[in-house]
């Protein structure tokens, strides 16, 4: 499973002219799973993401959870995060795992993310869908997570 994970101070999924998600304040998930992805994966993801203290306190230190800045997480499938572009001109996504593997993962990652988030907004797009994103990246702050 990877993760890049982007703060922001807002974020927007459209799918044509129509919003299928938004957040405020808060994490951007592109989340992307490979075939051998587990629920130990998922869980060990969302309890990351969840905790990491990424936004600054009032000394401006990465100290504060999305808890403690009623953050909000947008989850957006991402199969090209598995893009392998080492050799020739166009990338293989050989390793990404294939839409009947990787829609019950998803699922079943914002189901956990939801379960284990609380008060905590969890919002998606659609799978699978051709989506704009629209983002803030407040910092920037960029991370690559990998399970």
């Amino acid at each position: 499973m990877r993760v890049v994970l982007q703060r922001v101070s807002r974020a927007e999924l459209r799918t044509g002219s129509r919003a299928v998600g938004s957040i405020g304040v808060g994490f951007l998930a592109l989340v992307g799973f490979i075939a051998a992805d587990t629920d130990a994966t998922l869980d060990w993801m969302a309890e990351k993401i969840l905790g990491l203290r990424l936004f600054s306190d009032a000394e401006g230190k990465m100290n504060r959870d999305l808890a403690g800045v009623a953050g909000a997480v947008l989850v957006v499938s991402q199969f090209t995060l598995y893009g392998d572009a080492r050799k020739g001109r166009r990338p293989s996504f050989i390793d990404a795992a294939p839409p009947e593997i990787a829609i019950p993962l998803y699922e079943r990652f914002v189901a956990l993310l939801r379960e284990k988030a609380g008060a905590i907004p969890v919002a998606t797009g659609e799978f699978g869908a051709m989506m704009e994103v629209e983002l803030v990246n407040d910092g920037p702050v960029t991370l690559i997570l990998e399970k």
